[in-house]
């Protein structure tokens, strides 16, 4: 089965220095969305947060050996899919991004964690706790981090 993913639009930043992690950045840029989309971007406001899929187009390939990776903060090698490291078996990232600005089909963004020609493949809304799953069985709900 292939699965065909086409970027929506492409991260731009002037700055060299990129955090390993959005968490840990203060770097801004832009997100350019292709026009036809911009549409989609209309209930996106300055001051909320989203989620950016993004992918590591400059990622070198994935092989076994990279199964198991020591992240430059830790002492110890972790699984790959226990850390945020860009060599993976699918080149995705994920960013929380704070919209600065937005006009037209273009996001002024802050917290990037992305080289600038970074392909985008998605945006989805930040979502907080007040969204919950339905129990099951008179169980406690389970909160939604992301849509």
């Amino acid at each position: 089965m292939a699965i065909i993913l086409k970027p929506i639009g492409t991260a731009h930043t002037d700055a060299t220095d990129i955090p390993r992690h959005w968490t840990v950045s203060d770097v801004k840029g832009t997100l350019v969305i292709d026009p036809a989309y911009t549409l989609g971007l209309s209930d996106i406001a300055a001051g909320q947060r989203i989620l950016v899929l993004f992918h590591f187009h400059e990622s070198p390939p994935f092989s076994p050996d990279l199964l198991q990776q020591t992240p430059p903060h830790r002492n110890r090698p972790r699984g790959v899919f226990s850390i945020c490291s860009p060599r993976r078996p699918n080149p995705i990232g994920l960013s929380v991004l704070e919209v600065l600005e937005k006009k037209d089909n273009v996001l002024r963004v802050r917290c990037m964690d992305m080289i600038d020609g970074t392909p985008i493949l998605d945006i989805k809304p930040f979502v907080r706790g007040e969204d919950t799953l339905p129990s099951r069985a008179g169980g406690p709900s389970r909160e939604v981090r992301g849509g």
